[in-house]
């Protein structure tokens, strides 16, 4: 099994609402994609509650291989979350893709 985690940092925001309720609405998105892209076995958005931190957002999902973490990023539904909710308001992206048990 493969565990793929990305870090998300978002622009600033005019306000914590705005940005509370983009962070939503990225997360509602992305979860919604288990069950539509068949090789997600699993698939979670939690948000960074240490103001210390710079990372905003992270994203932790489970494949069976490698391969199908490349079939999940180009998925179409994939794409388009991507796209519509965390481009236009993503600032930094980290990802780290291992082997799990």
């Amino acid at each position: 099994m493969v565990k793929h985690v990305v870090m998300f940092k978002l622009k600033p925001f005019d306000s914590p609402a705005a940005k509370e309720e983009r962070m939503q609405l990225i997360k509602s998105r992305l979860e919604a994609l288990v069950g539509v892209i068949p090789v997600l076995r699993s698939l979670s958005v939690s948000f960074n509650v240490n103001p210390a931190e710079s990372w905003d957002i992270i994203l932790e999902a489970q494949v069976d291989s490698l391969a199908d973490v490349t079939t999940y990023a180009e998925h179409p539904a994939h794409v388009a979350a991507a796209k519509e909710c965390v481009a236009p308001v993503m600032e930094g992206r980290a990802c780290v893709d291992y082997e799990a048990d």
